[in-house]
């Protein structure tokens, strides 16, 4: 049986691609419907899922975005696009749609074919072809990557089965393209002009780091080391160090005790590369607490973070944030000294809570153990310690704050929300961060524990959260305490 073909346009100058026919027919199906939602299908070479929303519903939905194997995108003249949650179907409602935010990323997605919805008949169909200029040419799924303060609820509709690598560690997003714009499925959870792309122009950047190195004096291993995370892995934080203002980050760890399947700075040869240069040395104490007393005392809303995308985990070097928060509160007072980190050692926390730490961020992708443990792999810890972690923050007076990382179909399962209200309730934890996981959708799905239910979708985990939270704020961004 031949592969469906659809014959389309290249994109014209208003960024669109020229309609043409699509020869889909569904009587190449040879299979019917079963199910109240969606049932596998299996002819040839499409799979098809059924959707049981009305066709005039599905006919208002973005076009399918798919691209060629040169990363050019095109979008389709028939089918509509479709998102998943976990490794299922799941609607798209024009509620979830956004208009794509300006700083967000699309992606072609090699080795992944094209699902989309055939609005005549509900089908989730898979698309192997397309004849582009009348070239038949393999289709492969577009996905985005939305800006911060976003908060995805759907994954992008592909088949990932002829897929034979790790796709590179971001978060990705459904997408599709109606109207000459694109649309995203997501929604804002906070918006913070301190973390707005807009106000990073390396423009203004380089003159400053330029200036800052000519006026330092002794060895300035760690200035450089946030020079290159500035220029290089477009370190927000690292870039508001050299701009005197906000966040700025302290990384001082070359080790780590987990194994996160979705390390920033570590990934295995058989994995994708790495997104971040983890920092190769020990910083002196004293140029730690030079950059920092200097960052907090003239920065407007000073924060210095220990704990960053660059390093492993801060706690393996507990005495020396221990020594350098202490003697920055014998300089200064000015400003928020905070933590981000795994949890794993919770005496470790209350001796630097100690020296004068303001607030602490602690990572979770779960709530429940055994997702945690599959996620984080532990070495020398275990979830209990997370747990006791965030308890024990709040009991010495931290703002508390749970990095909490969301993957549409693990997150919104009803057990995990559970779960997530009953850690909220019992450690008193102030802030949630919904920060989208970074990771091929695939592997993490193969990494979990299987899951049973249906979800319920991200935004019913957030209003359930309100409602059972009232508490509890929820955002994106570390803020300033002091």
């Amino acid at each position: 049986m031949e592969k469906p073909v659809a014959s389309l346009g290249p994109y014209g100058r208003e960024g669109r691609s020229q309609r043409g026919r699509c020869p889909y027919r569904k009587e190449e199906a040879g299979g019917k419907c079963r199910g109240s939602f969606f049932c596998r299908l299996t002819f040839g070479h499409p799979t098809a899922y059924h959707c049981s929303m009305a066709a005039k519903n599905l006919k208002n939905l973005p076009f399918l975005l798919f691209s060629d194997s040169r990363g050019r995108l095109f979008d389709h003249p028939h089918l509509r696009m479709a998102g998943f949650s976990g490794n299922a179907p799941w609607p798209v409602k024009r509620k979830d749609l956004i208009l794509l935010p300006e700083f967000s990323k699309i992606f072609f997605l090699p080795g992944c074919r094209p699902i989309g919805i055939d609005p005549d008949t509900g089908e989730h169909v898979t698309i192997h072809e397309a004849e582009i200029d009348g070239e038949v040419t393999e289709c492969f799924g577009a996905a985005a990557f939305l800006e911060p303060g976003f908060v995805r609820t759907h994954l992008p509709a592909a088949d990932y089965g002829e897929k034979s690598f790790t796709l590179p560690m971001w978060g990705y997003t459904a997408v599709g393209f109606l109207g000459g714009r694109y649309w995203a499925t997501g929604f804002r959870i906070e918006y913070n002009p301190r973390w707005d792309p807009r106000n990073y122009d390396d423009r203004k950047l380089v003159p400053a780091i330029r200036k800052f190195m000519r006026g330092r004096s002794g060895d300035g291993a760690l200035a450089d080391h946030l020079a290159n995370c500035a220029t290089s892995n477009h370190c927000f934080a690292a870039k508001n160090f050299f701009l005197g203002r906000w966040e700025a980050p302290l990384p001082v760890s070359r080790r780590c005790n987990a194994r996160c399947l979705g390390c920033l700075s570590l990934q295995p040869g058989s994995s994708c590369a790495a997104s971040h240069h983890r920092i190769a040395f020990k910083p002196a104490k004293e140029e730690i607490v030079t950059l920092a007393v200097e960052h907090l005392d003239r920065a407007p809303e000073a924060i210095v973070s220990f704990g960053q995308g660059c390093e492993g985990e801060p706690l393996t070097e507990h005495r020396l944030i221990e020594q350098s928060i202490r003697e920055i509160r014998r300089r200064t007072s000015n400003g928020t000294i905070n933590l981000n980190t795994n949890g794993s050692f919770p005496e470790r926390i209350r001796v630097i809570a100690e020296q004068g730490l303001d607030s602490i961020r602690i990572s979770m992708n779960s709530a429940q153990p055994e997702l945690y443990r599959a996620y984080y792999r532990p070495r020398g810890y275990d979830f209990h310690d997370v747990v006791r972690s965030v308890s024990l923050s709040r009991e010495m007076g931290l703002y508390t704050m749970v990095n909490y990382l969301i993957f549409p179909g693990i997150t919104d399962q009803e057990e995990e929300v559970e779960s997530l209200v009953g850690l909220v309730r019992n450690t008193g934890l102030n802030f949630l961060h919904l920060k989208n996981l970074n990771i091929d959708p695939p592997l993490y799905i193969r990494k979990m524990p299987p899951q049973k239910a249906k979800p319920i979708g991200m935004r019913k985990v957030v209003e359930i959260l309100k409602r059972e939270c009232p508490g509890l704020e929820l955002g994106y961004f570390n803020k300033a305490v002091r």
